[in-house]
């Protein structure tokens, strides 16, 4: 790590400097406006960017909180000790963790030598990173669920990788690229972000994994790679019969894990997909509800405004 960064990761922060100083307690309003403990990643993330870092305060308990994005928790010196579903796990200098937005966690006080380092990530960073993947490893499970926001099921991959360090020196690129942005550091960023998870996908003997409910589970994963690949002209019956299962308990299990429906998961891809269509391809608006599956263009516009509040065209525009 270059000098002059490490001298930014390890100096006192006007946190810290209060905790120092008597306050026993961290300021929950520095991290959400909710009465609950749910990190808000407004607070910690500039408006319209989907991915930065803090440094983990130091020196004070951290409480059981969750967090509406996915976070990474980075070691890159000391130790760090959190406790989940009364579970406690202390991750070694080089050690990363994975935690889903619904995972509630609460964290030991860590000493001034303990750096580290905090990833806050919106889901839908993942999006093209995700199609870079094998879809049968178990890192792109993991995206695949926190990608429809719904999933309500806490979890999170423990990558025990203290002695690989090629993992370490991808990790401080990254870091190092977020405190010193540069006109190609969103495309830097993401391209060593997928790097780095191809190379963890390497290391799958050295991954623990955990699920607060593995209750069908494995069916909710199957149908959401089922919308992912064949979102134009996916439907609720073709899935029963390719995942063996009644319709109607499909449905339901569906509803129950996700929060929505098949129809709306698939309308969410559908919406999604044209969104990426409009971004970074030429193609007209009727070719691209074409493309993503729709017969009725005047449909279309309806949910579309209804989502993003602007046109098709609007949006491209702004884009």
């Amino acid at each position: 790590m270059r000098k002059d960064i490490y001298q930014r990761l390890i100096a006192l922060t006007e946190e810290e400097e209060k905790i120092l100083n008597g306050e026993e307690t961290v300021n929950k309003s520095l991290y959400t406006d909710d009465g609950e403990f749910i990190i808000d990643s407004k607070k910690l993330l500039q408006a319209g960017e989907l991915i930065d870092i803090r440094r983990h305060t130091r020196f004070v308990d951290f409480p059981k909180h969750k967090h509406n994005y996915i976070e990474f928790n980075y070691v890159y010196e000391g130790k760090l000790t959190q406790t989940i579903d009364d579970k406690k796990i202390t991750l070694k200098q080089g050690e990363l963790i994975f935690l889903n937005q619904y995972i509630t966690h609460e964290i030991e006080a860590s000493s001034e030598e303990d750096i580290i380092i905090n990833f806050i990530i919106k889901p839908e960073f993942f999006d093209y990173i995700i199609t870079l993947l094998d879809d049968e490893n178990i890192i792109s499970k993991f995206l695949l669920t926190t990608l429809y926001k719904d999933y309500s099921e806490g979890e999170y991959l423990y990558f025990k990788v203290a002695e690989k360090k090629h993992i370490q020196e991808l990790a401080e690129k990254i870091i190092t690229e977020l405190y010193e942005p540069s006109i190609m550091s969103k495309a830097t960023i993401k391209l060593l972000v997928g790097l780095l998870l191809v190379e963890l996908v390497k290391r799958s003997k050295d991954i623990e994994t955990y699920s607060a409910n593995n209750y069908d589970k494995l069916l909710i994963i199957q149908s959401l790679k089922y919308i992912d690949k064949h979102y134009k002209d996916a439907n609720l019956f073709e899935l029963s019969k390719k995942l063996n299962q009644p319709h109607y308990k499909l449905s339901k299990l569906i509803k129950k894990h996700t929060k929505m429906t098949f129809k709306e998961l698939l309308q969410e891809k559908k919406l999604s997909k044209a969104v990426e269509l409009l971004k970074f391809t030429e193609y007209s608006i009727v070719e691209i509800i074409d493309l993503i599956g729709y017969e009725n263009p005047t449909y279309f516009y309806k949910i579309f405004k209804e989502k993003y509040g602007v046109t098709p065209r609007e949006y491209r525009e702004n884009s």
